[in-house]
Formats: C-alpha cells, structure tokens, sequence
C-alpha cells in the first residue's frame, strides 16, 4: 500500500526548502504527499524578504477537510511560524493520533532569517513534543530548545541528542535524530537516540553552497519512509543515504544565485 504523507509547513517559492521540497521529497520516496499551508514567505536562495501568516482558523479547517477525505499514515511539522497556529496544530494532532509524526523545529532558515515567533517555542514544547515520533533538530535549534549555546562536538551531541530525548513523551517509541551539519570537519554525523539506543549515522561532507531546505527535505523524507519500514533506524539510515545523494548531486541544479536545493529527484533526472 502506498502511503499518504502530509507536511503541515509554509511556502517557499523558489521550492527548495518548504512543503513544494516536503512533497518532493516524499514522492521521490515512494510516498503520496499531501500539503497543509501553515506560513507564506517570499523567498529565494538568497533568504527571506517577507513573512505572511496564515489565519490559525484556516489552518485548522484545512486539517479538518484533509482528515474527513484522506487516510493519513504519517505527519511532517515543518514552519508553523506563529504561536497560534502551532497551538492549532497541535490541538488538532493530538485528536487524530497519527501514527507517525516527524517534527522538524523550523526556527532559523539557511539564510539565517528568523521563521518561529519566540512564544511558539513554548506552544511547540508543550503542545507537540508529547506527540512526536522523531524530532529532528539541527544544534543550533537545539540549543534554542535547551536554552543553551550550540556545541561543535560528537561528545557533546550525545549529552544534546539525551537532554533532548528527556523533553519528549515518555509513552511509546519517541526518537531524537539530532543533525550534525553545523561540526566542523570531514565528516557530517547524525545521532538517533531513544533513551536507550544511541546511533551513530555516519556521512561525508559534501562540498558545495547547494544546501537549502535540507532539514525540510530529510524530514520529509522521513515521514515517508517510516510507514513503509515500521523502523525508526532502518527508516533513518534509508533517509541519510537518500540525503547524501541528494546533496551531492545538488550541483547539477541551476536554481538561483544563492544557496540553492538539494536534488530531490537525483535518482530520475
């Protein structure tokens, strides 16, 4: 059975990061995607100029008309930009119960503009942490959620990735997968962790500026994927190979001057 995965994020129009990459990533993944437009951004590869919200109450409606319609087999939380659309969000999740969520704490773009209002961090801790499958923060959103500075070593990602973990729902299978694109060096190691289990998932650093929307893609990619693996590692090394193929074929791409896409389709074209 083929799955049906939403993302539940904003609009970037040059596609690269956002629901139009979510749903790239999900159709190049074996899943259908389906898209709830929580934010408006005039974007491009170079950053934001202008953030529009969406009416809380639209989001909310557009949850309950995809919900009446469509089977749901897994959830991706990109930007949710306000604090009222995150409570909605929320509210609304933790009614339908998906089976898989996959919380991708959009809080700074690529370009560094800021994309969460400070209020919504609290909502997003209280609201949607107890519901997520896999959080999927890079270090410096963890260290927005901790409160702390962002560390710059596999060590201390293992006591990050724990400190994390403890925020999370104590119920059920509930993961970590902290990014480690922002250390310095060679490598770009991610760990996964559930409490118990901590999983190195190993990966070169590609060179090139082409990186935009790679923590939207990857948890896109991961809503995807876990309905059809049922695993949270199998579908977590699946999503790091797929990554790394994307970004090291990104270069092929010629979209904008700037920090461009990842190659979502690198295996078709």
């Amino acid at each position: 059975m083929i799955p049906n995965s939403v993302s539940i994020a904003g609009i970037d129009p040059s596609g690269g990061a956002g629901i139009l990459a979510d749903v790239k990533a999900m159709s190049a993944l074996g899943a259908y995607g389906c898209a709830i437009v929580a934010a408006l951004t005039a974007q491009n590869t170079h950053g934001v100029t202008h953030i529009w919200p969406v009416d809380p109450g639209f989001v909310g409606q557009q949850i309950d008309t995809l919900w009446a319609d469509v089977r749901i087999d897994s959830v991706k939380i990109g930007m949710l930009g306000q604090a009222l659309v995150t409570r909605v969000v929320a509210d609304k999740l933790a009614a339908l119960k998906p089976a898989h969520l996959v919380l991708d704490p959009v809080m700074i773009a690529t370009s560094g503009d800021t994309l969460l209002e400070p209020d919504a961090i609290a909502v997003m801790r209280e609201g949607l942490f107890p519901l997520t499958t896999v959080l999927t923060p890079n270090l410096p959103e963890a260290a927005v959620i901790l409160e702390s500075y962002p560390v710059d070593s596999l060590r201390d990602m293992r006591r990050v990735a724990e400190k994390l973990r403890n925020k999370l729902a104590h119920n059920g299978e509930r993961w970590v997968l902290l990014k480690g694109g922002h250390l310095s060096g060679p490598d770009a190691i991610d760990l996964l962790h559930d409490g118990d289990r901590m999983i190195e998932l190993p990966g070169r650093r590609i060179d090139t500026k082409n990186t935009h929307g790679t923590g939207c893609t990857l948890s896109a990619a991961l809503a995807a994927v876990l309905p059809q693996t049922g695993d949270v590692p199998e579908a977590a090394r699946r999503v790091k190979h797929y990554m790394t193929e994307a970004i090291a074929h990104a270069d092929r791409l010629e979209v904008g001057t700037g920090h461009g896409p990842v190659h979502h389709f690198h295996g078709w074209w």
